[in-house]
């Protein structure tokens, strides 16, 4: 009698556990069906909020292209400003084979250093996709100073075009060994071009300036070489931001050099002359390689602050005709906008509008771009 009398508790027992596991087991189950739909109705409501966002950011971006200014997707992220008619036929012509037609469009540039500058490295672009016609150029004149030249810089195109403008760390062994051959190969033909060059022609020079980066020239060695280029033209806005990047941090310097370098640059020039642009450039690069730094903070402290407005003396002493002061309006704008200037940021963005290809557009995609536009444009814009 007691051996059933524990024989029915075991067997209560067992049935207890076995009911209490499946009210467990069917509470766990409501359980998850109800935090399933809480991540449901979670999930909705992020969807809701971000379809609202994107419906208010198209909405504010048609309200700022109803002014205006060029919808996003229509920004030119390759040049800086419209590129002139001539330039267009004289790639044209050198792509179809009339390497004469570009000779002559380098040779029209005189003496305007910046300008023969912009042209070889226009001519260049085209070689470093297809050489044949400068190939066919150098074989009927050996001797010619431009042919080098835009044969120098060509190699130095596609040597960066192997190495890429990802960072060192997302960068291949394999590409280095070959970027460091090519920039060899570009240095012999830098030096070709300087033998034959116009002895006042720094153009040549320029053109040794990102192998210089590219292959670590001990600063004693760039500091000559910089020379040759100051000694025939100490003012080719370029030739000094093509020198800033060598004395940035992340190339051949740091940050103390850079910016000693862009103030030295500045005070050299005289208003109009845009040298300006270099302590900019320099705060940009500065703020772009320290993540602890805030544009919103850090491009407000007074010594930025006074560079903007030095910059702007400059820009207003400058000829209105000379392509060089988008540039430093693309640059300014962006400091503006940070400095809660948006008045004189739209006034800059109404220039620049359509073209990003410059710094510090090209850091990053067209929402840089964008943001910063849109955003001074609504602040000055009432109703918007």
């Amino acid at each position: 009698m007691i051996g059933l009398i524990i024989l029915g508790v075991i067997l209560l027992g067992g049935a207890y556990k076995l009911l209490r596991g499946v009210y467990f087991l069917r509470k766990a189950k409501r359980l998850e069906a109800e935090v399933a739909a809480i991540e449901g109705r979670t999930e909705a409501t992020h969807a809701r909020t971000a379809a609202l966002k994107a419906e208010k950011k198209a909405r504010e971006a048609a309200e700022v292209v109803a002014l205006g200014f060029v919808a996003e997707e229509d920004l030119d992220t390759e040049h800086a400003l419209p590129v002139p008619p001539e330039r267009t036929a004289a790639l044209d012509a050198v792509r179809s084979g009339d390497w004469e037609a570009g000779a002559a469009y380098v040779e029209a540039a005189g003496q305007d250093w910046e300008e023969r500058w912009q042209r070889v490295r226009a001519l260049a672009d085209v070689a470093a996709a297809d050489d044949s016609w400068l190939l066919a150029w150098r074989a009927a004149r050996p001797s010619d100073a431009t042919a080098a030249l835009v044969n120098a810089d060509a190699g130095v195109r596609v040597a960066w075009d192997v190495r890429g403008g990802q960072r060192g760390s997302h960068t291949t062994q394999e590409q280095f060994r070959i970027f460091h051959e090519l920039l060899v190969k570009a240095q012999a033909y830098a030096h070709e071009a300087q033998r034959l060059a116009d002895p006042a022609d720094p153009v040549p020079y320029m053109v040794e300036q990102p192998v210089a980066q590219g292959l670590g020239y001990p600063h004693e060695q760039y500091g000559r070489l910089w020379a040759q280029i100051v000694e025939r033209d100490p003012k080719v806005l370029t030739a000094h931001t093509s020198a800033l990047q060598y004395w940035c941090e992340k190339w051949r310097g740091s940050h103390e050099l850079a910016l000693a370098f862009a103030r030295e640059s500045a005070a050299s020039g005289k208003p109009g002359e845009l040298l300006s642009l270099l302590p900019l450039a320099a705060y940009v690069e500065q703020e772009l390689h320290e993540p602890e730094l805030k544009p919103e903070t850090f491009f407000k402290e007074p010594e930025i602050a006074a560079a903007v407005d030095a910059a702007l003396v400059d820009l207003a002493a400058a000829d209105p005709d000379d392509w060089r002061a988008i540039r430093l309006r693309h640059m300014l704008a962006w400091f503006l906008f940070w400095q809660d200037r948006d008045a004189e940021a739209v006034e800059q963005f109404r220039h620049i509008d359509g073209y990003i290809g410059a710094m510090p557009w090209y850091y990053s995609s067209r929402s840089r771009y964008v943001f910063a536009r849109n955003w001074a444009v609504r602040e000055v814009t009432p109703g918007l």
